[in-house]
C-alpha cells in the first residue's frame, strides 16, 4: 500500500533511504497514523506534529545505539512504526497488544518508560552520564513538550544539565503551542517572545557569516561583536535563558521542513557540551480535523478518518467529570471563596465551564502538580475553599506537598480525585490504583469515595464545608444514571450505609464497587444466597462502629475495591477489626493484585484481574463455603 514505509521494518532500512525521497515517506507515515488511530484511539494531534522530527531523528541518529528519549510519549507514535511495530500497530492500546506510550520492555528503541510529563530531561542526563562514565560515544537527545519543558522537574533538570559543559546532550523543544490544553505561564510568554524574535535569530547569523568572510581582519572583528552581543543578549537574543542556564541555544526552526531539520541535526553533531534546539510545529499536522481542533484530538476514540466525526455514542448517562464539573459550578454561585484549580486538564477534569463561566474562581497552573497543591494550601491559609482537580495517577507528583503543606497545617483544600481505580487504554502510567492507599495513611485526611454521581454530588457539597482536608475519588466514565438531590445534601461524616441483608456473608463495598456488589448481590439470590450490602461511602475514617455491628454476625466479610489491595480499604477494614479486638471474623480482600495494572479496555482488565460481579460472585461463594466447612471442622 504504501512505496516507502511499508519497507520499513526498523531504522537501518530508513537510513538507507536516498534524502530526497523523505518527504514522500512523512505523508506516508502521516496518512498510516490517521487511518490506524481512526480505528484504534489514541493520540493522534501530538504524533502527527512530529512526523518529520520522527523521521529525522531516526535517519540522523545512529538508533538504537544512540539514545532518543520521548517526553510524555503522547509524540511517540510514529516512532514506534518506523522502529518494527507498524504490523502490530492496530493492537495500540488494546489489552496484551503495543502500548500507547514508550515501553522499555517494548522495544529496545524505546529507552525509556514515560507516561507523565517532564521526565525526559533528567532521564536523559542520567544516561549521557552513565555513558560518560562507561567511557561510551553514543549520543543523547531528549524531545520535550512545549508545556512540559516549565514542569518543575523539567526546569531542575535544565538547572543541573547546565553546570555540566562536558555532558554532550541534546534536547529538542517541540513548540506546537499546545501541551493538551493550550499551554499557560510565564515559559510560554517567553517562548511567544522566542517565536517573534526569530528575524532578528536569521539577521544575526547573516550579519556573523558576512563579517567572517572579511579577509584578515574578519574573525577578529567576529569576536569583538561577540562580546558585545553578551552584554545586550539578555535583552534581545531569542533563547537567552536556556543559554544562561548553560545550554547552546539554537531555533526556533520549522519542525516540518525535513531537509532543514536533518541538515541541523548533522552540524550540531559536530559540538560538544548540552545543545538546546527548538523546533516550531503544528499539533495535528496534515489532517485537517486535527488541525482545527487540536484539544479535541489530542486524545481521541474512534472516528471517521473522512470527517474526523467520533464513531463511538457519548455515554447514555452523564459522566461523573460531567456531574462534577456542574455541582461545582452551582457551589461557586453560592459561595464565591470556592476556586477550582487544574494542572493542564481543564477538559478531563470537568473545569472548562468553569474557566468561561466564572474565570476569576478558576486557576490552570500548566503540568505542576506540586504548585497546584502548594498553592491551594496558601489560598486555603488565606480563606478560600480551593478544590484542586487532578487525576488519580498524577497527583502522585505532589505527595510531599500533600503531606506537609496540606495534611500537616489541616488545611481545607478539596482534592477531587478523577480516573480513580481502573482507567483503561493509557495502562500503567494512568491507572488510578494507588490514591487509597498513599492517601489513608496521611494525618487529617479524610476520604470519600461515592457510589454513584448523586453521593458525588453530595460528597462535593459536605467536603466544602469542612475545615480539613478531604479527598473525593471517583472513576472514569459514566455514572449510574441515578436522580441527582436538589438541594444537595449534607453527609455525615464516616458513616456507611446498609443496602441488603441476609444471613450468610457481609460484603463491604467502597465507591464504584457498590454497585458491582449489588450485581454480586442478585446473581447469588439466583443461587439461593443472601447477605448483606453495604456502601461504606468512607475509608477515613471507616465506620467502625457499623464494622463491629456487622462482625457480630459471624458472618463471612468480604471487602471489595477498585484499589490496590495493598494497604488500601480492605486493608483499613482488617486494621479497623484488630483495633476492635474482633479476632474471630473470617475476612476476604478483593481488589487490584500487587501489579501494574497495563493497558486495555477497561472491562476487558477488570474481568482479568476479577473485579466483575461474575467473577467475586463465585469468590463470594467459594470463601462462604470454605469458612463454613473450616468451621464445621473446628466444631468437630
Amino acid at each position: 500500500m504504501y512505496q516507502y514505509l511499508d519497507s520499513i521494518q526498523d531504522p537501518k532500512d530508513l537510513r538507507a533511504l536516498p534524502l530526497e525521497v523523505l518527504p514522500k515517506v512523512s505523508a506516508e507515515l502521516r496518512d498510516f497514523l490517521i487511518s490506524s488511530v481512526s480505528k484504534t484511539g489514541g493520540h493522534l494531534g501530538a504524533s502527527l506534529g512530529v512526523v518529520e522530527l520522527t523521521i529525522a531523528l531516526h535517519y540522523c541518529y545512529n538508533t538504537p545505539i544512540d539514545k532518543i528519549v520521548w517526553d510524555v510519549g503522547h509524540q511517540a507514535y510514529g516512532h514506534k512504526i518506523i522502529t518494527g511495530r507498524k504490523q502490530a500497530f492496530h493492537s495500540l492500546r488494546q489489552f496484551q497488544g503495543l502500548c500507547g506510550f514508550p515501553k522499555r520492555s517494548e522495544s529496545i528503541y524505546d529507552t525509556f518508560a514515560v507516561g507523565h510529563a517532564g521526565t525526559a530531561l533528567s532521564a536523559a542526563f542520567g544516561m549521557a552520564v552513565a555513558r560518560n562514565r562507561k567511557n561510551e560515544t553514543f549520543q543523547v537527545v531528549a524531545i520535550v513538550g512545549d508545556a512540559a519543558i516549565s514542569n518543575g522537574l523539567s526546569m531542575e533538570a535544565m538547572n543541573n544539565i547546565g553546570n555540566h559543559s562536558d555532558v554532550n546532550l541534546t534536547v529538542i523543544l517541540n513548540d506546537n503551542e499546545m501541551s493538551i490544553s493550550p499551554s499557560v505561564g510565564a515559559m510560554t510568554t517567553y517562548l511567544n517572545k522566542i517565536l517573534m524574535g526569530h528575524s532578528f535569530n536569521v539577521a544575526k547569523n547573516r550579519l556573523e557569516s558576512l563579517i567572517e568572510g572579511i579577509p584578515n581582519v574578519g574573525p577578529r572583528m567576529l569576536k569583538i561583536a561577540q562580546h558585545a552581543q553578551e552584554a545586550i543578549k539578555g535583552f534581545v537574543t531569542p533563547g537567552a535563558l536556556f543559554e544562561e542556564l548553560g545550554f547552546r541555544y539554537y531555533g526556533p526552526f520549522d519542525g516540518h521542513n525535513i531537509f532543514s531539520i536533518i541538515e541541523t541535526f548533522q552540524r550540531i553533531q559536530q559540538l560538544s557540551g548540552p545543545i538546546f534546539l527548538h523546533m516550531i510545529t503544528q499539533k495535528g499536522k496534515g489532517y485537517a480535523p486535527a488541525e482545527e481542533n487540536p484539544e479535541k484530538f489530542h486524545g481521541v476514540s474512534t472516528f471517521d478518518k473522512t470527517t474526523g466525526t467520533p464513531v463511538k455514542t457519548s455515554p447514555t448517562t452523564t459522566t461523573y467529570t460531567q456531574v462534577f464539573g456542574e455541582t461545582l459550578l452551582e457551589l461557586i454561585q453560592a459561595d464565591n471563596r470556592i476556586i477550582g484549580i487544574t494542572a493542564a486538564m481543564p477538559e478531563g477534569t470537568g473545569l472548562k465551564k468553569l474557566s468561561e463561566q466564572f474565570p476569576k474562581n478558576y486557576i490552570d497552573v500548566g503540568i505542576a502538580e506540586g504548585h497546584a497543591v502548594c498553592m491551594a494550601a496558601g489560598l486555603a491559609c488565606e480563606g478560600m475553599k480551593p478544590v484542586v482537580a487532578i487525576y488519580s495517577t498524577f497527583l502522585q507528583r505532589a505527595y510531599d506537598q500533600i503531606i506537609h503543606d496540606v495534611c500537616l497545617q489541616k488545611l481545607p483544600v478539596v482534592f477531587a480525585l478523577d480516573r480513580s481505580g481502573i482507567v483503561g487504554e493509557d495502562g500503567e502510567t494512568h491507572q488510578g490504583a494507588f490514591d487509597l492507599t498513599y492517601l489513608r495513611c496521611i494525618p487529617h485526611m479524610t476520604i470519600m469515595a461515592p457510589a454513584d454521581e448523586n453521593e458525588l454530588r453530595n460528597m462535593l457539597y459536605t467536603a466544602l464545608t469542612m475545615s480539613s482536608p478531604v479527598s473525593i475519588r471517583y472513576p472514569r466514565g459514566s455514572g449510574e444514571g441515578v436522580l441527582l438531590d436538589n438541594p444537595m445534601q449534607k453527609i455525615e461524616i464516616g458513616k456507611g450505609v446498609i443496602l441488603e441483608k441476609g444471613n450468610q456473608y457481609v460484603i463491604l463495598a467502597i465507591g464504584k464497587m457498590v454497585g458491582v456488589a449489588k450485581q454480586v448481590h442478585q446473581l447469588l439470590k439466583q443461587q439461593t444466597m443472601d447477605g448483606y450490602i453495604v456502601n461504606m461511602r468512607f475509608v477515613k475514617p471507616l465506620d467502625e462502629d457499623l464494622i463491629f455491628e456487622l462482625a457480630q454476625l459471624n458472618l463471612p466479610i468480604i471487602t471489595i475495591e477498585e484499589s490496590s489491595i495493598l494497604g488500601g480499604f480492605g486493608s483499613a477494614v482488617l486494621e479497623s477489626l484488630q483495633k476492635l479486638a474482633v479476632f474471630n471474623a473470617a475476612v476476604k480482600l478483593i481488589g487490584i493484585p500487587d501489579v501494574y495494572v497495563p493497558h486495555g479496555n477497561p472491562q476487558t482488565l477488570r474481568d482479568n484481574y476479577g473485579l466483575d460481579a461474575t467473577s467475586i460472585a463465585g469468590e463470594v461463594k467459594k470463601f462462604v463455603n470454605q469458612v463454613r466447612d473450616l468451621r464445621k471442622g473446628n466444631d468437630r
